[in-house]
């Protein structure tokens, strides 16, 4: 089974859009392994987590000659991410067709984009454009420890 990472960017946090989304990749039939909130800003009773500028500068390096870099990482840093890692057969493609596509315009209705995003610039959610950039994106965020690996009793119905 192929895994896949997904983070929940600020505008769909905070729109209230992370149940719809799990649900989407659990009535598909992906498997959750791994789920965290990363805020990314300091609370006012202590520290959270954070998704610190390094973290995210380097989850994005690849854009960081595109004049849109800056503002990425600091939009990403402005409020609460959602991690997440599913795992199922194709996930990494399939996860890219339910997302749609990046500018949301461009979306199909039925995904993700297509149904709650207006504008590139708050696309709602991050997904790993292939297997490699998968297994890079799960390291950054989630220790070995925070990836759980079980089989669900449904796996065989979904499955063959």
């Amino acid at each position: 089974m192929e895994r896949t990472f997904l983070a929940v960017k600020p505008d769909g946090v905070q729109r209230g859009l992370v149940g719809e989304i799990v649900g989407r990749f659990e009535k598909k039939g992906f498997h959750l392994v791994a789920l965290k909130m990363i805020h990314v800003r300091r609370s006012l009773g202590g520290s959270l987590r954070l998704a610190s500028r390094e973290l995210l500068q380097q989850h994005y390096i690849d854009l960081k000659d595109r004049p849109f870099y800056p503002g990425l990482v600091e939009y990403m840093h402005s409020g609460p991410v959602v991690a997440m890692v599913w795992q199922g057969a194709n996930a990494v493609k399939t996860a890219r067709k339910m997302l749609g596509e990046t500018k949301p315009d461009d979306s199909n209705p039925g995904t993700i984009r297509g149904d709650f995003a207006v504008q590139v610039g708050r696309n709602i959610i991050h997904g790993s454009d292939s297997v490699a950039s998968a297994e890079k994106e799960i390291s950054l965020w989630f220790t070995a420890e925070e990836v759980t690996s079980w089989k669900s009793c449904s796996h065989d119905w979904v499955y063959e």
